[in-house]
């Protein structure tokens, strides 16, 4: 499992950075800039738990048990539902994408709630 969290973490560094470098070059002109700092989140947020699933990944072995699988899977729902429905919210205008947001939020913070709990 932790090849899966390594591999997963990696992938959302990569595409984080892709995206951050899409916003700052090719959004700042197309979108407003309220909506260019909604994108911005949602890549700020994606990089910080692209690293936490590198983090995930080497402790698994060293922690184990289905705590960090956990935190590891919360992580990367958080990614999909938080920064994705950002970044949809920021492209199309829809603010019906926000309703998503707060579940991502929400499950960024059972995965680190979980891994907390694993550390103790």
């Amino acid at each position: 499992m932790s090849k899966t969290f390594l591999l997963i973490g990696a992938l959302a560094g990569a595409v984080g950075v892709a995206l951050g470098a899409f916003g700052a070059h090719a959004l700042r002109s197309r979108v407003s800039p309220e909506m260019l700092a909604v994108f911005e989140t949602g890549v700020r947020y994606q990089m910080y738990h692209a690293l936490a699933l590198v983090a995930v990944a080497a402790l698994e072995p060293r922690l184990g048990g289905y705590l960090v699988a956990t935190a590891g899977w919360a992580f990367t729902i958080g990614i999909v539902l938080f920064s994705g429905s950002l970044y949809a919210l920021a492209l199309s205008g829809t603010t019906l994408f926000g309703i998503v947001t707060p579940f991502g939020g929400l499950a960024f913070l059972v995965g680190w709630a979980a891994l907390a709990v694993a550390a103790i």
